[in-house]
């Protein structure tokens, strides 16, 4: 039976190797898979040698003080690749730990897939040279990544983007109202402060501030889905004096966003998910200063937001490092809350994004790169 090395640092990015995992197996169910993801690659069975938390780590002074686990983990995957022998492995994001592992694979002539390129085309463009030597094919899930591996000579495939078959709801407003007892006469807003324990810290002195004057100017009704990998108790040790109460999900976060008359969302994923589901966004992103002015002199584009960039024009506000104030969330939300055609505009706006994403399923054609590249690789077990 042969093996597959997986390896996933971010949450998101593991969500959709799990998916991957399980297409794959539709079509070769005699592969295992081992590596380093959450609980739902360990749902598709998946060996687990560390959790995608190990790894979850923002920020180039952050990264120092956790340097000495990351080279342990580093360590034991390379040992666990030499004595397993994978037959290819999958790389998912992470490009600080994935591209530095791809070296180490192409030195022992394993193949690397790798699924979800590194932002290259916002900043450390020098990655490319890497990719060029040690990944046998660059999976993508933007469509205008290909121009740019095309102009690099490196292979690469639009597979779609995996966003577009995950984010789905499965009951109607008046229901989620009703199971989470909110007033549908209030205005409801989403408070999405990141999934990692930095960002917590960074980002929920502001948003409980913001909240507390939101609440009284709008009236309004609150709600925090909780991401999948963080602690509740560590979140809720933010909210101890706020009013109004904030109701905390671990459950129902489409239906959280697509119901929500805004959100207030870091950058990262979660805004393009808001955009699928049709929810204005406020977006911003905090993190310690001297992180933030090493790397900002390296950014090669104007917006932080996926779904700026995407649009290729502003059209959700972004409020990142000093402007990410209360005042500036008052001043937005207002903006957005106050004015129907503001919120027409930006939802015709997604419907553009929407229909750039197209209509390819991403999971289903990263399991058939895979399959292709074991088959062009000859592997005897097929």
């Amino acid at each position: 039976m042969s093996s597959i090395l997986i390896v996933a640092g971010e949450n998101s990015g593991e969500k959709h190797g799990a998916n991957l995992v399980r297409q794959f197996k539709r079509l070769q169910p005699s592969f295992t898979f081992y590596g380093i993801g959450g609980k739902n690659m360990a749902e598709q069975d998946v060996t687990l040698l560390y959790s995608v938390e190990d790894l979850a780590v923002v920020g180039i002074f952050e990264v120092i003080t956790h340097l000495p686990r990351i080279r342990k983990i580093f360590r034991q995957i390379k040992k666990k690749t030499i004595e397993q022998r994978p037959c290819v492995a999958v790389l998912i994001d992470s490009p600080d730990f994935n591209l530095r592992l791809a070296k180490h694979l192409k030195k022992s002539s394993i193949p690397v897939l790798y699924y979800i390129s590194p932002t290259v085309w916002a900043w450390r463009k020098r990655r490319l040279r890497s990719i060029k030597k040690t990944v046998n094919k660059m999976l993508l899930i933007f469509p205008f990544e290909e121009k740019i591996y095309a102009e690099h000579g490196i292979p690469a495939a639009y597979v779609g983007n995996p966003l577009k078959e995950r984010v789905k709801i499965s009951t109607t407003k008046e229901e989620f109202f009703h199971k989470y007892r909110l007033d549908p006469e209030k205005k409801l807003v989403a408070i999405l402060p990141g999934s990692r324990k930095s960002e917590i810290k960074f980002h929920m002195p502001v948003l409980t501030q913001a909240i507390k004057k939101l609440g009284k100017e709008w009236n309004a009704q609150f709600i925090l889905p909780l991401a999948e990998n963080l602690v509740e108790t560590y979140v809720t040790s933010f909210l101890r004096e706020v009013s109004p109460a904030i109701e905390i999900l671990s459950q129902d976060g489409y239906e959280a966003l697509a119901y929500s008359d805004i959100a207030l969302s870091s950058c990262g994923t979660v805004n393009l998910e808001a955009a699928l589901l049709g929810t204005p966004v406020v977006a911003f992103y905090r993190i310690s200063p001297l992180t933030y002015y090493a790397g900002i002199r390296l950014m090669k584009i104007k917006n932080f937001s996926i779904v700026n960039i995407l649009a290729g024009k502003k059209i959700i506000p972004e409020l990142i490092q000093r402007n990410f104030t209360v005042e500036n969330i008052l001043d937005e939300t207002r903006k957005i809350l106050g004015s129907e055609r503001v919120r027409s505009t930006v939802k015709s706006e997604y419907e553009k994004i929407r229909l750039l994403l197209g209509e390819k399923m991403a999971s289903e054609n990263a399991a058939r790169e895979l399959e292709k590249l074991i088959i062009n690789q000859g592997n005897e077990t097929l």
